[in-house]
C-alpha cells in the first residue's frame, strides 16, 4: 500500500507554530520566517544547529554553575568568541532579520540577536525575557540580585539612566515629555512571543514598503494576517498590496473586510475611494 504525506506549504507550517499561545515556538517561528525569501532553508537544520551551539556552550559550565557565571559565559560565547553583533554597514538589510543568515554572517538587528541569544539563553535554564523597548528591542534576565536589562547588540547591562535616556527621543515624539510621563517600568514589560513575532514581521514590512516591493510586502502580510487574525490594518495592508499587484478580487475582499471592522473615520473614507476605484476598474 502506498502513503502519500501532503508537505505543508510554509503559510501553513506557520500557521501551526503559531496558533496556540500555549504552545507558540518563538525560536522555530522566528526561523520560518525567511522560508519566503529563502525556500531552500530547512528550519530543522537551523534548530540542529542552535542546539550544536549550546552544546558548545554547556560543555564550558560545570553542574553546579550558577545564573550569574551562566550568563557571563554566554556573553563570551556569544559576543567575543563567535562575534555575534549589530549590522552596523547595512541595518536595512531584510536578512538581518533571518535567523539563519544570522548564524552565517554573525550580523543582525537587535530583535533577531535577541530571539537568538534567549535561545541559548534559555537552554541554559536562565529566566530570560523579550521587552519590546521603543526603536530598540531589549532582553531582561531574573538573577538572585534582581533584574538585569540587556541590549543584544552588545550583551551590556543598562541602567535606569541610560534607559531613559535612550526613551526620551520616543517620549519627545510622542508628547510625553510631562509630569505625568509613563513610568520606565511600563517600557520593561515582558514581550509575548506573538509580539516579537509580529515585531519582526513589521521590520520586514517597512523595509519592503519602503521599496515599493509589494510582491515581498503581500508575503510578510500574509503572515500577520495568519498571526494577528484580529487586527484589522494588516487586512488593510494586505488588500493594498494586492491592489497594487492587480490582484482586484482579494483586494477587495480584504478591503471591505477592514471597512467592516475597523473604526478610524479617516481612515475608513481613504480606504471606501480605494474600494470604489477597485470596483469601477
Amino acid at each position: 500500500m502506498n502513503l502519500s504525506f501532503d508537505q505543508p506549504t510554509p503559510l501553513e507550517y506557520f500557521a501551526s507554530l503559531v496558533e496556540s499561545d500555549g504552545e507558540f515556538t518563538l525560536f522555530e517561528a522566528a526561523v520560518s520566517l525567511a522560508q519566503d525569501e529563502y525556500p531552500e532553508m530547512d528550519v530543522q537544520s537551523v534548530l540542529g544547529e542552535v542546539d550544536q551551539l549550546l552544546a558548545r556552550l554547556r560543555r564550558r559550565l560545570a553542574a553546579d554553575t550558577g545564573p550569574v557565571q551562566k550568563l557571563r559565559v554566554l556573553n563570551q560565547f556569544f559576543y567575543q568568541d563567535l562575534g555575534f553583533g549589530g549590522n552596523a554597514n547595512d541595518f536595512y538589510d531584510p536578512d538581518n532579520s533571518f535567523i539563519h543568515r544570522l548564524l552565517h554572517t554573525r550580523r543582525g538587528i537587535p530583535i533577531t540577536l535577541a530571539v537568538l541569544w534567549m535561545e541559548l539563553a534559555q537552554g541554559l535554564g536562565l529566566a530570560v525575557r523579550g521587552v519590546g523597548f521603543p526603536g530598540h528591542f531589549l532582553v531582561k534576565v531574573n538573577l538572585p540580585m534582581g533584574q538585569v536589562v540587556i541590549d543584544p547588540l552588545t550583551g551590556k547591562s543598562m541602567s535606569r539612566e541610560e534607559l531613559s535616556e535612550r526613551l526620551e527621543p520616543y517620549r519627545k515624539r510622542s508628547g510625553l515629555l510631562d509630569e505625568l510621563e509613563t513610568p520606565l517600568g511600563l517600557y520593561l514589560q515582558t514581550a509575548p512571543s506573538r509580539d516579537i513575532i509580529a515585531r519582526m514581521l513589521r521590520n520586514l514590512k517597512e523595509i519592503h514598503k519602503s521599496q515599493n516591493d509589494w510582491q515581498r510586502l503581500l508575503a510578510v502580510q500574509e503572515r500577520l494576517v495568519i498571526l494577528l487574525p484580529q487586527s484589522w490594518p494588516e487586512y488593510r495592508d494586505r488588500g493594498l498590496a494586492h491592489a497594487e499587484l492587480g490582484h482586484i478580487e482579494q483586494a477587495l475582499s480584504d478591503l471591505e473586510c477592514y471597512l467592516v471592522h475597523a473604526e478610524d473615520q479617516v481612515n475608513l473614507d481613504a480606504i471606501a475611494d480605494w474600494v470604489d476605484a477597485l470596483r469601477r476598474s
